[in-house]
């Protein structure tokens, strides 16, 4: 088995979305695609004025997004009908497929607004499929606990901990680790995946290599291997996100991501007409 080494280090570019939520955006920059990854944001703040504007409504087509709130609420309604409060520890996962509008919109006018999202990629055949939103309550989640870490499973499994997102096609894994001082978080990966870090606080060391600090805020992209070993230099709490790569060609317009420029703008066409929703 080989071990996993840092092959990057990424500060995250400050940018801001739907109606002026201020964020810090990783993948979506740089890298442009780390397949099936499109784009990552991390969002929150304590001040109303960055985050109250909220994601009116708006179109997707071709991609899953996974939302996790760490702390805060939103209200998520979206054309398929399905309407919900996200709260702190939730997750959303929507695979658009065909086309679905939905809001995301803060249910508080004041505190702190913290969480992800991430956008992953959904191969040609299933592009065109039947739209399907998935609420995750923080209490159907799994955790791992020692005296050194708790892992929380979003997808794939963790010691006896397993995520409830079970029989997708990218086999993704989604970790949410938080790692005490002095203390090493191992993991088997597989080899034929893309798999990064986002660390959230602290500072780790990665494999058995030399690379520069990291801490706070700072996307890490791993070399393919299937060892993984973090190292807590301080407290730390990170998560490790990975994927099978879905190997095809994208194109890219705003909210839509599909294998042509002409498949790009028929979802622009078939929005403006009437006939996105299906």
């Amino acid at each position: 088995m080989s071990d996993i080494e840092v092959k990057k280090i990424i500060e995250p570019m400050l940018a801001s979305d739907g109606a002026g939520v201020k964020l810090k955006r990783s993948i979506g920059v740089e890298p442009n695609y780390f397949d099936p990854f499109l784009m990552l944001d991390e969002f929150g703040s304590d001040s109303k004025d960055d985050y109250i504007g909220g994601f009116p409504a708006h179109p997707h087509r071709g991609i899953e997004t996974v939302t996790y709130m760490l702390q805060g609420e939103f209200e998520h309604e979206d054309s398929t009908g399905a309407k919900g409060r996200m709260k702190s520890g939730d997750v959303q996962w929507m695979k658009t497929g065909s086309g679905i509008i939905h809001s995301e919109m803060p249910a508080m006018t004041e505190g702190t607004l913290h969480g992800f999202q991430l956008w992953i990629n959904m191969p040609a055949n299933l592009k065109m499929s039947k739209p399907n939103y998935i609420y995750i309550d923080a209490e159907q989640m799994q955790t791992h606990k020692d005296e050194g870490k708790i892992v929380k499973v979003i997808a794939g499994k963790f010691k006896q901990a397993e995520g409830p997102v079970k029989k997708h096609n990218v086999e993704p894994v989604y970790l949410d680790i938080e790692l005490k001082k002095n203390k090493e978080f191992n993991f088997e990966l597989p080899s034929t995946h893309n798999s990064f870090i986002y660390l959230i606080k602290g500072e780790i060391k990665i494999g058995k290599h030399h690379h520069q600090k990291v801490e706070n805020s700072k996307l890490i992209l791993l070399e393919k291997g299937s060892e993984l070993k973090v190292f807590g230099s301080t407290d730390s709490k990170f998560l490790l996100i990975a994927g099978k790569p879905i190997g095809e060609q994208i194109a890219r317009g705003g909210p839509f991501v599909m294998n042509t420029k002409q498949e790009i703008l028929q979802a622009v066409e078939d929005y403006h007409k009437g006939t996105f929703v299906k």
